[in-house]
């Protein structure tokens, strides 16, 4: 693609995008299961919920136990007030490569609520390492009541060289 076919309106980092993107990829989607285990595969992801009626998105780390996601957090932070109350969330992690457009992610709904056990606060504790210097004291079961999933995998109908202009 020559320089003049890629508009000018176009940030430096999209031009080279779509000069140099890899051919349209295909979307598969995952079962319950393969979801899960792919979440479950990485550390980070981010949790969605509302805050004064608006919607607030956040990086946190996690672990999957039995089917729940366990997110740490520390007191008075604005997810773990929420979650008090029972609030239903999204968290979705994911691994895609934008180099290549393969990867795949995961998103999860349902219910936040506080880990109340002291036995299972402190076993998650073991596991939950935040990734700022504060202390995580608390930590947020999210039941996966539903559980989406995709892979981004080449699509074996486009020849190797094909591309969106071609």
């Amino acid at each position: 693609m020559n320089d003049e076919a890629v508009p000018k309106h176009l940030t430096a980092a999209a031009r080279i995008h779509q000069a140099t993107a890899p051919p349209p990829r295909r979307l598969v989607r995952l079962d319950r299961a393969e979801a899960l285990r792919l979440l479950g595969s990485v550390q980070l992801g981010r949790v969605v919920f509302t805050q004064g009626a608006l919607p607030v998105i956040r990086p946190i780390n996690h672990v999957l136990d039995h089917n729940a996601i366990i997110i740490g957090t520390h007191l008075g932070a604005a997810i773990a007030t929420a979650a008090h109350s029972g609030i239903v969330v999204a968290y979705e992690a994911d691994d895609l490569d934008p180099a290549t457009h393969q990867g795949w992610s995961v998103t999860v709904t349902g219910l936040a609520q506080p880990v109340t056990d002291p036995h299972d606060l402190a076993r998650y504790q073991q596991h939950l390492h935040p990734w700022i210097d504060r202390p995580m004291d608390q930590a947020i079961r999210i039941s996966a009541d539903l559980v989406t999933g995709f892979t981004l995998v080449p699509d074996p109908a486009l020849p190797p060289t094909a591309t969106a202009d071609s």
